[in-house]
């Protein structure tokens, strides 16, 4: 059976490229287009889709405003069409807030070379999103609402191959253990839901909290926001991650949205690295890259954790760090937007927690302080 997408965009252009990419797969059907919120709201009536497309800036009502409104009265999986400017990544991170399950960049009317790439990438989040239960976003939408009263308002490119971590950082057996680092670190993975995921982690952490390192598959040009926003939530110190940055305590490390993030050891500190090697599963930062540069730098001074995500980008390399002997968590299913990547990782012995995301972050101190 096809999904059925509406697509609501208020260029006319922008609707005609994505009817194209999206029609053309012949497990997606383009049931209708919108052009602002008034006359979608009329076409979800009439046409029951299973997915929309959501333009972030429209005229007569915005993105946000008009998610807000379908997520309180007739929840619906939601990937938001985005702008790539600041404006684009700051309204993206609000739809997310309120249950979006994903987000592309607005395609660009020159995508000659980078069409299909493009189209790949949508297709496949859009049938991600159609698999996303009413239970996760009346869920999400109430985590949202209880944020807004409790606290003040403070994509990755696909690639044809499919490299392994080896093409970044060949495997080596560790010559580290904990008691040769006295090190904790926190290496953390997730793909689609995760910047959400991501943010209830952080809101739980104390300010001394071991340090923390972050990749999470997203667009290059809202990686920088993204950490950006963390910052401005959370109580450790959130960093767009930058070559050569000491990794110290308190501090949350988030890899740039087009380069591999290396845990790496200078002497008796450990560093960030940035690496633009091919991308790993299909993904640049990859959640594998990461973890390989942890087990070797690290050793079994760190905690592994894996959050809600497409694919299986990250358990081979959470696997190879259980293996080592270190503490692995995993997000579970019913917390999870999508249950690949630490779906993945269970399947293949790599965890030791399984566990919903409201008890990741205590789990994360409580191995942190071993």
């Amino acid at each position: 059976m096809s999904v059925k997408v509406l697509i609501v965009d208020d260029s006319e252009l922008v609707r005609k490229m994505l009817s194209e990419m999206l029609g053309s797969d012949p497990e997606i059907e383009v049931v209708g287009t919108a052009s602002d919120p008034y006359d979608a709201r009329e076409k979800i009536k009439l046409l029951h889709p299973d997915v929309l497309t959501l333009d972030v800036e429209m005229p007569k009502m915005d993105g946000v405003t008009f998610l807000k409104n379908l997520m309180r009265l007739h929840p619906l999986p939601v990937v938001m069409i985005s702008t790539l400017t600041e404006k684009g990544a700051d309204v993206t991170f609000e739809a997310m807030d309120l249950g979006a399950v994903d987000f592309v960049t607005k395609p660009k009317i020159d995508l000659h070379h980078t069409f299909e790439d493009y189209a790949f990438e949508i297709r496949r989040k859009v049938k991600t999103a159609s698999k996303v239960s009413r239970y996760m976003l009346e869920r999400q939408y109430a985590r949202y609402v209880s944020n807004q009263q409790r606290q003040p308002t403070v994509a990755t490119v696909s690639s044809p191959e499919k490299y392994t971590a080896d093409a970044v950082l060949p495997k080596k057996t560790p010559s580290v253990s904990r008691a040769s680092t006295g090190f904790k670190l926190i290496a953390l993975g997730s793909s689609t839901g995760g910047t959400e995921a991501i943010k209830e982690i952080l809101l739980r952490l104390p300010a001394d909290s071991p340090p923390i390192v972050i990749t999470q598959h997203i667009p290059a040009a809202f990686s920088a926001p993204f950490a950006n926003r963390m910052d401005s939530i959370a109580a450790m110190t959130v960093h767009h991650a930058e070559d050569g940055m000491p990794i110290e305590k308190g501090h949350v490390y988030v890899a740039p949205g087009d380069k591999h993030l290396l845990v790496m050891r200078e002497g008796t500190r450990l560093v960030c690295r940035l690496n633009d090697g091919p991308p790993v599963n299909r993904h640049k930062p990859s959640v594998d890259v990461m973890f390989r540069s942890v087990e070797q730098a690290v050793g079994t001074g760190a905690v592994g954790v894996i959050l809600t995500g497409m694919g299986a980008d990250g358990a081979q390399g959470l696997k190879d760090l259980h293996e080592l002997g270190v503490k692995t968590v995993a997000q579970d299913e019913k917390t999870s937007v999508v249950w690949g990547m630490p779906g993945e990782s269970v399947k293949i012995g790599a965890v030791d927690f399984v566990l919903p995301l409201e008890q990741i972050a205590q789990k994360i101190l409580e191995l942190g302080s071993r």
